[in-house]
């Protein structure tokens, strides 16, 4: 069996994945990215039209972390080319006795200087009169929260990755991974590579890959589903920012882009699936929950008229990892804890430093291995944030 050597390995090859393969190429690094399904595919997290972009967030790190990451989108706009950020504007809606404390949004915000809106219901429906909120709703409005697409993102982001020398192979699972010391074994069907570090993006498949170096990572695979309403006056909704409401459930939805619908989707709704024995069919019910409230939030939607599944890979504390592996330092793993679209190029460029220097400028110390979600197996999870 021959051996080939690179740089680096890139393990995965959704938008994390495929963020680190482009910033190790951009820095000149001989770099392979494996992808165990096609280029593009639509069993993870990273496919269909549009993400949310926006700086609201419950602690100043992740808020610091989103000053970065508007920073990082602009980077990777100007090197492609390509237009990918739209702004929209933003309302984190939080209805009378929220689940999702609003405090925890306001003095975060406030500690790192972001600025934001508060307006009451009546104030809102003022200004945006598509809308229709429950007496003593919150709202935060952000005039910068914008809309990112996540489809074509990867897409940018592979065709830069190759322009710039990086190998990307399609179907090239990972079925072993042994740290050698001085550099890091990665086997696939088709043979074995040598590199001198690897980053593991798998997202669900992640302890399949790690899990060759005896790490488990507590995670939890749930099916969720966003849906498209269709529009009679599309016009009617001119100028609507896109929404996050507050609660339990928690729903988010996107004005008009692209096409003439509006796409919604709860947050956290789905059942723990195994991501190698999932549907890709619709569920009525999940529809129609949404349905229900989506129509008394914005009479102007129509009905649903497509819906499509998508995957969350949870954390217990549903924050992310970036950080090596503890023991096998040239192994670093990148997990989104299923919102982290928006950090998409700001994580290429944390994976790419940590796995060739250790360090990053960026402050990720609460991302490591080794917190107690992670390590403690009686962790109460907790994903509403």
């Amino acid at each position: 069996m021959t051996t080939e050597r690179f740089d680096h390995v890139v393990i995965g090859l959704g938008g994390l994945g495929s963020a680190a393969a482009y910033q190790l190429a951009r820095r000149g690094h001989r770099v392979l990215g494996l992808e165990r399904f096609e280029l593009g595919h639509v069993r993870g997290a990273s496919h269909d039209s549009s993400r949310i972009l926006r700086n609201s967030y419950h602690t100043p790190a992740y808020v610091r972390l989103t000053r970065e990451a508007y920073a990082d989108w602009a980077d990777l706009e100007r090197s492609s080319g390509q237009t990918l950020v739209t702004r929209t504007g933003g309302l984190d809606l939080f209805p009378p006795d929220p689940a999702i404390p609003s405090i925890d949004y306001t003095r975060s915000m406030d500690e790192v200087g972001v600025p934001y809106e508060a307006l009451d219901g009546e104030q809102v429906m003022a200004r945006w009169p598509q809308l229709r909120l429950p007496s003593g709703t919150l709202a935060l409005y952000q005039d910068n929260a914008a809309i990112v697409p996540a489809g074509r993102t990867v897409a940018v982001l592979h065709e830069q990755a190759r322009r710039l020398g990086a190998q990307l192979r399609e179907r090239a699972p990972v079925i072993g991974l042994e740290d050698l010391g001085d550099r890091v074994r990665v086997t696939t069907p088709d043979g074995e590579v040598e590199a001198g570090g690897v980053v593991v993006t798998a997202d669900a498949w992640a302890n399949d890959v790690v899990g060759h170096l005896r790490l488990h990572i507590p995670l939890e695979v749930t099916l969720e589903q966003v849906t498209y309403f269709s529009l009679e006056r599309p016009q009617d909704l001119a100028g609507l920012p896109l929404w996050i409401w507050m609660d339990d459930p928690s729903f988010y939805g996107f004005p008009p882009y692209g096409e003439p619908t509006v796409k919604a989707a709860q947050d956290c709704g789905g059942p723990t699936v195994s991501p190698d024995d999932r549907t890709f069919d619709p569920d009525p019910a999940m529809a129609a929950l949404l349905t229900e409230h989506l129509q008394r939030m914005l009479p102007a939607v129509g009905e649903p008229i497509r819906s499509v599944r998508c995957q969350y890979t949870l954390t217990a504390d549903r924050d992310f990892v970036m950080a090596p592996v503890p023991g096998h330092e040239r192994v670093v793993v990148g997990l989104g804890a299923a919102h982290a679209f928006k950090f998409v190029p700001t994580f290429g460029r944390v994976l790419a430093d940590l796995v060739t220097t250790g360090e990053t400028t960026s402050d990720v110390s609460a991302f490591g291995l080794d917190r107690p979600a992670i390590t403690q197996p009686d962790y109460q999870a907790h994903w509403l944030v």
